[in-house]
Parts: structure tokens; sequence; C-alpha cells
């Protein structure tokens, strides 16, 4: 086993600027690091980040959970195990995917998308980060919950929030401090409408929720809450970075911004592509319930295991020139790459692949689309070089882009 000395450390501006060097120094040296600052085993193969994901032989948990989100979330799906988290996923699960996601959603998507484009279609100009990424999965969430739109500002406070609490490796008190006071005002903000909603349901998700039951469970008001902030922050900063993302890639490599053009088909191969080559999660931990022996070494039962998939989904081993963008590439399989068959690992996989996959996909491709119909001719603005940025989550902050614009259909 290695210790991080040997290979840049996860905390160091080094690695924050470009990560993806130490990643292969990883894989090629260091599959399994002991990592002092945050007190976590380090593993970045696919072999051994799948096998923690997968865990067939129940060798993981997700008892970390219980310091690293509860305390912005309040107690999730995400530290349940067995039969209650079986059912507590049955609960919510069918609202992301068949019939509600088609009827109920897709126009709530479509609409969200257009009202963003429509307010800077007409320039000539827009920063897709802060113009519609970073606003467009946010006001679908909430309009999927039937929450006020206009609330918009102290969503996207909240979520950030959120975020770097869950991304505070280093242990910062204040990012701390603000995150445990986001899980309160959350709270304060969205009981009492879980309450009113109780009484006087309509066909929003939130109704959908507080009705749901199965082999006799409801959700209580506390399990509500905590889920929406779970939605309002994974689907919000993820869905946000993958779409800055697709639109990064896609741009520095116009042939296959062309082909996607031509072919909207291509969408999810361009999304699929864009987990694997830039994640917009880089890590997730897990915690050890046995003894277990992975490249590198064996880690101990208790201890935190910190996943790299930024690492594990440029594995050479599994990937063909895996540092090379190609949505053509026949190594990743698109038909699964929004289930828990995916063999990109940016939704993670197992019992707890990510719930709301389809509806990231549905943005996707409908955000996408409506983008390039508005911006036929989309090009990065002049002088402008897209940078990730980004420890935890990671994505371009800024993507400044300019087009002819077309008139609306």
């Amino acid at each position: 086993m290695s210790t991080a000395q040997q290979v840049p450390d996860i905390l160091s501006p080094e690695f924050a600027a470009d990560p993806y060097p130490a990643y292969r120094l990883m894989r090629d040296t260091s599959p399994l690091i002991w990592h002092e600052a945050t007190q976590s085993y380090i593993i970045s193969r696919y072999e051994d980040v799948e096998r923690v994901f997968k865990d067939k032989n129940g060798e993981f948990t997700t008892d970390n959970y219980d310091w690293q989100i509860e305390p912005v979330h309040g107690k999730t799906i995400l530290q349940l195990s067995g039969r209650e988290h079986s059912v507590r996923r049955a609960l919510v699960a069918p609202a992301f995917r068949g019939a509600d996601l088609q009827e109920k959603f897709l126009p709530v998507i479509q609409r969200n998308s257009r009202e963003l484009i429509d307010a800077f279609r007409n320039s000539g100009s827009a920063d897709l980060v802060n113009d519609y990424a970073t606003r467009f999965p946010v006001n679908v969430i909430a309009d999927m919950l039937g929450l006020d739109k206009a609330d918009h500002a102290r969503f996207h406070r909240w979520y950030t929030s959120v975020i770097a609490f869950l991304g505070n490796l280093s242990g910062d008190p204040e990012v701390a401090a603000a995150g445990e006071r986001t899980r309160v005002e959350f709270a304060e903000y969205m009981l009492p409408i879980i309450r009113e909603r109780r009484e006087n349901q309509g066909d929003d998700l939130l109704s959908t929720l507080c009705a749901a039951e199965v082999d006799g469970v409801r959700m209580s008001d506390e399990d509500i809450k905590a889920f929406c902030s779970l939605l309002l922050a994974a689907g919000g900063e993820t869905t946000d970075k993958a779409i800055a993302s697709i639109f990064a890639n896609l741009l520095l490599h116009p042939d296959q911004l062309a082909a996607v053009r031509a072919d909207r088909d291509l969408i999810p191969r361009a999304f699929a592509e864009t987990l694997r080559h830039t994640p917009p999660v880089h890590m997730i931990m897990r915690q050890s319930a046995t003894e277990v022996k992975l490249s590198g070494g064996t880690i101990p039962a208790g201890v935190t295991v910190t996943c790299l998939i930024g690492a594990a989904n440029r594995d050479e081993s599994r990937y063909r020139d895996p540092d090379r963008f190609d949505i053509l590439r026949d190594d990743l399989t698109t038909t699964t790459a929004f289930s828990a068959a995916a063999d990109h690992l940016a939704f993670a996989l197992g019992r707890h692949f990510c719930v709301g996959a389809l509806l990231a996909k549905a943005e996707v491709e409908i955000g996408v689309s409506q983008l390039l119909d508005a911006m036929p001719d989309i090009r990065l603005a002049d002088g402008f070089d897209p940078v990730e940025e980004g420890v935890f989550t990671r994505g371009p902050q800024r993507l400044p882009v300019q087009f002819t614009p077309v008139t609306a259909a």
C-alpha cells in the first residue's frame, strides 16, 4: 500500500488544477493509498471502484453517510439497507421512470429549457453555465415538486452550500457550519409545504411522494424533506455540470459537435461519454464492513474508502485510449449507460445506483437539442478555453459562447 506522498495530494492545488495525470499515476503505481487528511483509503482502478459500488458480497456500506451527508440532508434513502432501503426506493423510484417521467415531467423539462433559452436566443452570445446549466435542473426539480420557481436563488444557494459541505475534504469549519445551517433553513421552508400538500394534493411530485405507499409503509414528513433536499443538491449540481461538460467537450471536438448537430440520436452517446470522460462527481465514499483485499493491499473493517470515479472511468485496462473523448467509442455501452448495468461509474452501481439517472438523461437530451436548435453555429467565445474546476464535483465554471441568432419556431 502506498502513502499519499508518492502522488499529488488530492487536496493540493496541483491536483485541483488537473487531476488526470495524478489519477494515472495512482492507477499505475499506487492503487491503494492511505490518506491521512481525510482519514480514508483512496482507490482508483476501475475493477476496485466497480467492486465497491456493486458490493455483491456485503463488504461495503453507506454508514459513512451518517457523518458525510446526514448533517445537511437529514437521514436519506442513501443510508438505508435491506428491506428498509428497497421499500423506500420503491416509494420514490416510479416518479423517475416510465409513464410518470414521460407524461408528467417531459413537458416540464421542455418548458423550463425553452424559457431559459428565450432569455438569450436573440443576443448572439451566452454563458452556458450561468445563463442555462446552473438554472435548468434546479428549475425543473422545483417545477416537478410544485415549488415556487421564484425561490430559485434560494434553492441554488442551498444546493451550492450542500455540495460544498460534501466536498469539504479539508474540514473547513465555516463550510461545515454553512452546510448545517442549510439543513435548518431547508427544513423550515419545506416542512410546512409538505404538511399543506398532504391536505391539498395535486399532480406534482411532492403530492406523489406524500401519497405513495408500499407494503403499508408511507414516507414521513422528514423522509420527504430529506429526499427533496437530496434531489435538489444531487439533481442540481450533477446535471448542471454534465450539461456544461457536454458542450465543453463537443466544442473542443468540432467534428463530434457537427455529428451530434446532424443526428440528435447521438446525444445519449455524447452524454454517456461525458459521464465517463469528465464525470460531474469525481469521488464517492463508502465504508468497509469487513476486511477487504483490493489492488495494492488490504483495507481493514470499519474504515472510509474514497472511490475515485474520475480515475476509474479513465482506466486503460477498461477503456481504449481513455483520455480521448470519443462519442462513437465501442467500449462504452450507451444502451445501458443510464441504468444500474452501466459500464461507466458516474452514477455509481448496484442498489445505490442513482435513482434520477433517467431524469438526468431526459434533461440532457432535451436541453442539448433545444440549445443546438437555438444556436446551430455555436462556437466558443473568441479566446476562451474551457477549464474544469473542482475536486469532489468538477466542471466548467464559465462557458461563454457565440452564435448567430435564429428565429424561434
